[in-house]
């Protein structure tokens, strides 16, 4: 296994576990710090992290003070691993993790009517579009009145949603695209 920093907050500059392999590409600490250079402040923020891998972009926003992140990861070793980086820095009270496909995932989370202020989602590349089909008619119910989507995709890769794009911006091979529902952001 190898390691990531967490940016900034209250847990700054601590490692996470990152399992080796092609079925995980965590979000770079130049992006993540760009994301939440543009996001500003997540004080309070209820989060949802999508394809949630090592957890960097949720447990990000934690340390920033958000106040509790749902992450999604549907392959067992990999939400293992995530598990015990959320216990690292000591935020299971503030934690949930859905062992389960995205679909799924969506589908309980409308049901129970969670709502976020963030969205972070970051899928393996080529399913993509895929997952942006699924998404797209869950945004409305899945997102608070102000809130947003983060995205991140190939250079070229479609990426489409309700609501307004703010900021989409190249890093190297990641294209970050940020999709607001309200007001917060503009």
């Amino acid at each position: 296994m190898s390691g990531i920093r967490i940016v900034a907050g209250e847990w700054r500059g601590h490692r996470l576990a990152v399992p080796k392999g092609a079925s995980v590409r965590p979000t770079s600490e130049r992006v993540r710090e760009a994301v939440f250079d543009v996001l500003g402040p997540v004080t309070g923020h209820r989060v949802l992290d999508l394809f949630a891998g090592s957890g960097a972009l949720g447990l990000e926003a934690l340390s920033r003070g958000a106040s509790h992140a749902t992450f999604v990861e549907v392959d067992a070793h990999v939400a293992a691993v995530l598990e015990k980086n959320i216990s690292s820095v000591r935020y299971g009270e503030r934690t949930r993790v859905m062992r389960c496909e995205y679909g799924q995932a969506l589908t309980r989370l409308a049901a129970a009517g969670s709502s976020f202020d963030l969205l972070f989602v970051d899928p393996p590349y080529r399913i993509l579009e895929q997952v942006m089909g699924v998404l797209d008619p869950c945004l409305p119910g899945l997102l608070e009145a102000d809130g947003l989507a983060v995205i991140e995709g190939p250079p070229g890769g479609k990426v489409h949603a309700a609501g307004e794009v703010l900021f989409s911006r190249r890093y190297g091979n990641t294209v970050v695209t940020m999709i607001a529902k309200g007001t917060r952001y503009r």
